[in-house]
């Protein structure tokens, strides 16, 4: 077996992996042998198949899983001799392919990109600002205060009041298209809060001002992406019937409401609200003190970039930001995105950023131990409420999303790591100066 450079520009490498055929054929040999035990043809006992009848039969296909395995064994011996670490997979071409029959010698290009040497990062001279927010006691009533608008009760409305944005109006209603009524377009003593914006556009608004007691004949269209095909972009009316009309009454923060959330009185809910909001204050802290930390770390190192990871990075960054400015767009088959110079510019700081983390955490053995994966799964698998069995086995059977789930623990616990010998001190601000903190990171 030999091994000859072709390509070694950069972080760009390229390799012929030669395979003689007697090496291909000892492969075979083993093969047969390993699985010579357990053969059974007739006319033989199980395990005494002459090795003539084993390789007619069987050598044909054993070849193919041969010639793999001389090529991964190729790779794995010039990747431990060389000390390179692909940048993606290596691309395997097999260069005789057309002309290869039995007999002959294997030959295959290989070509990668390497990964670069890191240099050592200098963090002693990182240094950083934890702001920290206390939950006061304003913070807390404003919260109080959203958890009674939410746990709001609706009542009757004097006789003869006109229904207002607020109000919740009871109403049977049925919908038809061209005079036709259509499946799924009725419905009895429905509770509709008027401005919640829980029916289609224009719907809510049309019943502003109705009493109980009035017929109101409701026309919109239904979006040009509305879920229902059979429904998108169609005109229809809907005949509404106000049963009742129904005004918001704010539950009092008292221990009734304590017990609605499952507090015992209401100086243990405001317990949990303080400890709920400086979760909060500590998660959004973390962000900005992370995006401190990256910032410093993206100004300590320079090195190549592997072309393939910049450009596969730039595509996704491209991509996901054309369908954050079209959320109408729920598929993936649109036209080319294209990449621009601030999605590379984007692009090159995470990879950067992605490779010096990656060494800093290969250096000091940061792992992500199986309790962490296990419990990452968990809460991923709570987003598909009703098919978590089958969550967790699509997680079982592929690596690749069981990396994406890794990736994110591994770089929260380099970053710990790198927090903990770095400078960082607290520095007490106010929830509104921590919020406009926070904002600005979507600016950068």
């Amino acid at each position: 077996m030999q091994v000859t450079e072709t390509l070694n520009e950069g972080l760009k490498r390229g390799y012929t992996i030669t395979v003689t055929a007697a090496e291909l054929d000892a492969k075979v040999e083993a093969k047969l042998l390993e699985a010579q035990p357990d053969v059974e043809v007739k006319g033989f006992r199980k395990g005494k198949v002459p090795m003539a009848i084993l390789r007619k039969q069987f050598g044909q296909r054993l070849l193919g899983d041969a010639m793999q395995d001389a090529i991964d064994a190729a790779m794995n011996e010039h990747f431990e001799k060389s000390g390179d670490r692909p940048a993606l997979q290596p691309k395997v071409e097999m260069q005789n392919g057309e002309t290869w029959k039995e007999g002959d010698e294997l030959v295959v290009s290989m070509t990668y990109e390497a990964l670069p040497e890191i240099p050592e990062a200098d963090l002693s001279g990182v240094s950083l600002e934890r702001l920290v927010v206390k939950a006061d006691d304003a913070a807390i009533d404003e919260a109080l205060a959203n958890l009674a608008k939410s746990a709001k009760n609706f009542e009757d409305a004097a006789e003869g009041t006109a229904a207002a944005n607020g109000d919740q109006v009871v109403i049977d209603f049925k919908g038809s298209i061209d005079g036709v009524e259509f499946e799924g377009g009725a419905g009895e003593d429905y509770p509709l809060t008027l401005g919640s914006g829980s029916f289609i556009p224009g719907f809510e608004e049309q019943l502003v001002g109705a009493k109980a007691g009035d017929e109101v004949a409701v026309n919109v269209s239904f979006p040009e992406n509305y879920g229902a095909q059979h429904l998108a972009g169609k005109a229809a009316v809907f005949a509404c019937t106000v049963k009742a009309v129904k005004t918001a009454k704010e539950a009092e923060i008292n221990d009734e409401l304590a017990t609605k959330f499952g507090a015992e009185s209401l100086e243990a809910l405001k317990k949990q609200v303080a400890e709920r909001l400086e979760a909060e204050y500590t998660g959004a802290s973390r962000a900005v003190l992370k995006r401190g930390l990256l910032d410093q770390l993206d100004a300590l190192v320079k090195f190549d970039l592997p072309p393939s990871l910049v450009e596969a990075e730039a595509n996704q960054i491209a991509h996901q930001l054309w369908h954050e400015e079209n959320p109408h767009v729920h598929d993936h088959n649109h036209g080319a995105i294209e990449v621009s110079d601030e999605h590379k510019a984007l692009a090159e700081r995470r990879v950067r950023l992605g490779l010096l983390l990656a060494e800093i955490g290969r250096k000091a053995d940061v792992q992500v131990t199986d309790a962490e994966l296990t419990q990452a799964v968990l809460n991923q698998a709570r987003q598909y409420p009703g098919q978590e069995r089958q969550f967790f086995e699509f997680i079982q059977k592929n690596p690749q999303a069981q990396q994406q789930l890794r990736a994110p623990i591994f770089e929260d616990k380099v970053v710990d790591h790198i927090l903990s010998a770095a400078k960082v001190a607290d520095k007490e601000v106010s929830k509104d100066d921590l919020t406009k903190a926070v904002e600005a990171l979507d600016e950068l």
